[in-house]
């Protein structure tokens, strides 16, 4: 912790105490070394865990001492780079962040144009996958191997056109793109450089190559930074993180120093035993032993089942024999599997046993369909160049304007390489639509407008409620609902979206306008999407939404062959990450 003038490595195992190694580094430099807090930035992978860290800092300083902090996610901190940095780009600020559902849908409609043959998802995964890499469109048609990758390298270019365009990017740009700016322009590199005294990274082990070039930018060859990570915890390959990032902080920065915390503060003896031993398989470029002071504690327990349906039977039962002989609560249980379609056998036998649980990855409170209408309305006032935003909404509520007329403006856009919005005020789309159709087009174009100037000009909440009394949003959502229930629940969604949005607002220490609250949205992951509340019920999880919770009570089920380790694993032989 009292290392502040070099580059430090700390490699912290599992339940080590990693979290308070930050937040009590961050104090330090602060409170005894100085430091200003608008000098320092902390970046972690999801937002819960950046709001974590930021409320546990903020009880370790005095009250206006941590003003000017930032702790955020990796893509966040991209965020806040463009939102500078954007004109350097050839964006304007107020720019769209595409979510996968966006990313996916422009994907679809670029290959309806080019009559494709692949699969959508293949793709957009592939197309992440270089930007995770660096690659530029270019480049990956360079190194094209194949049929499927020329393709995606042609799809590529494309698809950044069409993001360029509609003045979007999407999450993988939120750390390839501030990269680019940085690297090309000196200015860019030079302000964020002297922003950042000192940087700490959470989880670097999950680093991908765009992200571990974000941090050579930010640093330099100056600047002490603090990196936290284990290479036993690397669960995340498939999305593009390498281990081998730790290594590289040897190689990069000569200074590296490294230190180890191997005293596991959350495990009994066992349960390490049976750890240290399966990653003791593992090739390792830091070695480490973790131990305990809890002394041996129960004995693992191995449950062997005739099948899915016996195990789900089995393990259920287990979980009510021991709740009736130590009192539990069902929140003090979890079954954790390898993939989310395991879930199904453990959901019925918990429903017949009238065991609450709750499902991590169940329905997203913003992928319900009047939350996703509300929130593009919102992009569309803060970047009216977003054609996506503007298809979503021109017709909820109804204004009568049917898929041909928006087919001819589409097509009267296309051709003059302009957006929808700006295309509603062009003197010759009188020459392709009706009469009827072109009023009603304008006035929900002048409107928009009208709203966006008074977004940019003022507060976010006032604009807000004028779009619900306009467009007489709350009345339209029981009208287009099935039965007066779905119509109440459609209501409390948009009301809690509403306030959601009003209290983003009060927490912040700067004034958000209505773009920042719109892109905080896009940006929140699915661990805040969830709502884990602390409701009493049984969670059930892949091992990977797992990773960072800990639970008095585990059931890991599906240990056998082609479940885990997974098949993918034992076809390509690679062992690594199935046993961490």
């Amino acid at each position: 912790m009292c290392e502040t003038q070099a580059p430090l490595l700390v490699l912290a195992g599992a339940g080590s105490g990693k979290t308070r190694v930050i937040t009590h580094k961050i104090a330090h430099l602060i409170g005894h070394c100085g430091v200003s807090a608008k000098h320092i930035i902390a970046v972690t992978f999801t937002n819960k865990a950046a709001r974590e860290m930021r409320e546990r800092v903020s009880q370790l300083l005095t009250k206006d001492a941590g003003k000017g902090l930032i702790v955020s996610t990796f893509h966040t901190l991209g965020m806040r780079i463009l939102r500078r940095e954007a004109g350097q780009l050839d964006y304007k600020p107020n720019f769209s962040i595409f979510d996968s559902q966006d990313s996916l849908h422009l994907i679809d409609e670029l290959l309806r144009k080019n009559s494709g043959a692949y699969d959508s998802d293949a793709l957009r995964n592939r197309i992440s996958a270089w930007k995770n890499e660096l690659l530029l469109p270019a480049q990956a048609l360079k190194q094209a191997s194949d049929e499927f990758e020329q393709t995606a390298a042609l799809l590529f270019a494309e698809y950044q056109r069409s993001l360029k365009a509609y003045n979007a990017f999407d999450f993988d740009d939120l750390i390839m793109q501030p990269v680019l700016a940085l690297q090309e322009h000196d200015s860019a590199r030079e302000h964020w450089q002297g922003r950042v005294r000192h940087l700490l990274m959470d989880e670097y082990q999950d680093t991908n190559t765009a992200q571990y070039r974000l941090v050579q930018l930010l640093v330099g060859k100056t600047t002490p930074f603090t990196a936290v990570g284990d290479d036993d915890q690397s669960i995340y390959a498939w999305r593009g993180a390498n281990p081998e990032n730790l290594n590289r902080l040897k190689e990069d920065f000569p200074r590296l120093k490294v230190v180890k915390l191997e005293q596991n503060y959350r495990s009994a003896g066992c349960i390490l035993k049976c750890a240290n031993t399966l990653i003791a398989k593992n090739p390792h470029v830091f070695e480490k032993q973790l131990w305990s002071t809890l002394g041996y504690g129960t004995p693992l327990k191995i449950l062997a089942c005739r099948d899915a349906d016996h195990e789900a039977e089995r393990v259920v039962s287990e979980i009510l024999h021991h709740q009736f002989t130590h009192s539990a609560r069902h929140s003090d249980y979890a079954i954790l599997y390898r993939g989310n379609h395991q879930s199904r056998n453990f959901e019925k036998v918990l429903r017949e046993h009238s065991i609450s649980y709750h499902l991590s990855g169940g329905t997203s409170f913003f992928e319900y369909r009047e939350v996703k209408d509300l929130i593009a309305y919102l992009r569309l006032l803060v970047n009216d160049a977003d054609d996506r935003a503007f298809l979503r909404v021109v017709n909820t509520p109804r204004r009568e304007l049917g898929a041909a007329t928006l087919e001819k403006l589409s097509g009267f856009a296309s051709q003059r390489e302009m957006s929808l919005l700006e295309a509603c005020f062009e003197d010759e789309l009188s020459g392709v639509l009706n009469k009827r159709a072109l009023d009603r087009l304008q006035e929900f174009a002048h409107w928009v407008v009208e709203l966006g100037d008074e977004a940019e000009r003022g507060e976010a909440m006032p604009v807000i409620h004028r779009l619900m009394r306009d467009t007489d949003y709350n009345n339209w959502l029981f009208d287009s609902a099935k039965d007066p229930n779905e119509g109440e629940r459609r209501l409390q969604n948009v009301n809690e979206l509403i306030s959601w949005l009003e209290r983003m607002g009060d927490k912040s220490e700067t004034d958000m306008t209505l773009a920042d609250r719109v892109n905080r949205i896009a940006l929140l992951d699915r661990l805040d999407r969830d709502d884990e509340g602390n409701e009493n019920c049984v969670r059930l999880m892949t091992l990977h939404a797992a990773k960072g919770l800990e639970f008095p009570h585990v059931f890991m089920v599906g240990m056998e062959e082609n479940l885990l380790p997974h098949r993918s694993a034992i076809e390509a032989d690679d062992f690594d990450e199935e046993r961490r």
